[in-house]
C-alpha cells in the first residue's frame, strides 16, 4: 500500500512539471503539428500533460484533426473496412496509401467488440471516421475503429423479432447529429408484408417514424454525400433507373437530377467518390463512365471524370464503383475479388495483393479520426 501511495504521488508530480514546463512552441503552432499526426499516437500523447489531454479532447482540435486528415492527398489516415461472406461474419481493414503505391498491402482482423461468429454482419456505412454495422438484419452499433469506442443502438422496434431489416444508411444532417435510416420489413404469418421507416438520432439516442415510402425497387444501402442518403431505383413500365435521396435533416424523400447520359446500354451503379455523388455507367465487356456531381444540387456540375476500358484478362469485370482517385488519377476499382489500379495517363492496370484475405462481399473507404459517440445530452 506505501508503495502504490509513493508511485501515484510521484505520477501526480510528474503531471503537474509536464504541464508547468514552458514550450519551446507557441501553443498554435503546437496544435498544427498536433492536428496532422495519426489517431494512435494522438491517443497515447493524451497522458504527456493535462493540456495536451484537453486540447486533444476537444471540439475544435477533433474537427481540425479530421479535416485534414480527410483532404489529405496521399490518403495517410484512409483505411479500408473489409466486410467478408460467410461463414467468416468478419471484418478486416487494410491501408488505402498502401493499396494505391505498393504491389502487396497486409490485411488486419479489427478488434471488433460486436464479433460473434454465429452473426452475420454488415457495413451500413462510414462517416467521419465512425462505422454503422447491422448485425443479423436486426441490430445496429456506431463504432469508431480508431478510438475502439462502440455503442449499440435501441431496438428499432418492438415487432423486431418478427422481421429484418431490409434498407439502410448512416450519415450526419446539417446540424451535425449522426443519424442512421433503416426500414424494418416484417411478413406475417397471415401472408400480409409490412414496411416501417425509421430514423435514429445520435443526439437522442432514440428512433422516429418517417413518412413511409416504397422502398421495394430501392438499392439495399443508401450512399450518404452532402447530408442526405442516396439509392439508385428501378421505376415505371420501361424501368427507368433514377436516383432517390432522403434529407437527414428535414426527413423528405426527393430525387437527384442525372447528367445527359450518351446513348447506349449500360448497367448504373451509384458511389461516393472524393465526398461527391457518383455513377458508374458500365457499358458490359466495353468500357466504364464515371459520372461525378462536382457540387450537389447543380446539375450542370455532373461530369464524366474518367473512362475505364475493360482489360482482355479473365479477371475482367463486372466493376466495382471506384473507391478513390489518387493524386495523379489513378483510379482503384474492385473486380470481382481483386483491387486493381488503373492508370489513364499509360491505360494500364496493376494488381494488388493482400495477405490475410479471402472473398470479401465489399469495402468501404474511412478516415481515421477522435469524433466521439457520446452526444452532447450524454
Amino acid at each position: 500500500m506505501e508503495s502504490e501511495r509513493k508511485h501515484s504521488h510521484f505520477s501526480k508530480i510528474k503531471t503537474l512539471k509536464a504541464d508547468r514546463i514552458p514550450s519551446l512552441l507557441p501553443e498554435e503552432i503546437v496544435e498544427e503539428i498536433l492536428s496532422r499526426l495519426p489517431v494512435q499516437s494522438l491517443l497515447k500523447f493524451r497522458c504527456v500533460s493535462r493540456s495536451w489531454c484537453s486540447l486533444i479532447g476537444s471540439k475544435d482540435f477533433i474537427k481540425a484533426h479530421l479535416e485534414k486528415s480527410t483532404k489529405n492527398t496521399n490518403f495517410t489516415h484512409h483505411r479500408l473496412v473489409l466486410n467478408f461472406f460467410p461463414p467468416h461474419h468478419t471484418l478486416k481493414h487494410c491501408s488505402l496509401q498502401s493499396l494505391l503505391n505498393e504491389p502487396v498491402t497486409d490485411a488486419f482482423a479489427f478488434e471488433n467488440p460486436m464479433y460473434n461468429p454465429e452473426n452475420s454482419i454488415r457495413v451500413v456505412g462510414c462517416c467521419n471516421g465512425l462505422i454503422c454495422i447491422l448485425i443479423d438484419r436486426k441490430r445496429f452499433f456506431l463504432w469508431n475503429p480508431s478510438t475502439r469506442m462502440s455503442k449499440k443502438l435501441p431496438d428499432i422496434d418492438d415487432k423486431l423479432k418478427h422481421g429484418d431489416i431490409t434498407k439502410f444508411g448512416f450519415g450526419f444532417d446539417d446540424s451535425g447529429d449522426y443519424k442512421v435510416f433503416a426500414v424494418l420489413s416484417v411478413f406475417w404469418i397471415t401472408g400480409r408484408y409490412q414496411a416501417t421507416g425509421k430514423v435514429y438520432s445520435l443526439k437522442t439516442n432514440s428512433w422516429r417514424r418517417i413518412k413511409d415510402k416504397d422502398g421495394g425497387s430501392f438499392d439495399e444501402g443508401g450512399k450518404f454525400v452532402s447530408g442526405k442518403l442516396h439509392w439508385g431505383r428501378k421505376c415505371g413500365p420501361d424501368f427507368r433507373w433514377d436516383i432517390v435521396s432522403f434529407d437527414l435533416e428535414r426527413e423528405v424523400y426527393g430525387v437527384v437530377e442525372q447528367p445527359s447520359y450518351p446513348q447506349g446500354g449500360f448497367k448504373p451503379a451509384l458511389g461516393v467518390l472524393d465526398g461527391c455523388l457518383c455513377v458508374l455507367c458500365d457499358y458490359c465487356n466495353n468500357h466504364l463512365d464515371v459520372w461525378l456531381l462536382k457540387e450537389y444540387g447543380v446539375r450542370e456540375s455532373w461530369s464524366k471524370v474518367v473512362t475505364v476500358p475493360y482489360p482482355c484478362d479473365v479477371w475482367a469485370g463486372p466493376f466495382s464503383t471506384p473507391l478513390c482517385i489518387g493524386p495523379e488519377g489513378e483510379v482503384l476499382l474492385i473486380v470481382g475479388f481483386i483491387f486493381a489500379v488503373y492508370y489513364p495517363k499509360e491505360n494500364r492496370f496493376s494488381i494488388t495483393r493482400i495477405v490475410n484475405f479471402d472473398e470479401f462481399r465489399a469495402a468501404d473507404v474511412y478516415v481515421e479520426s477522435l469524433v466521439s459517440l457520446v452526444s452532447d445530452g450524454e
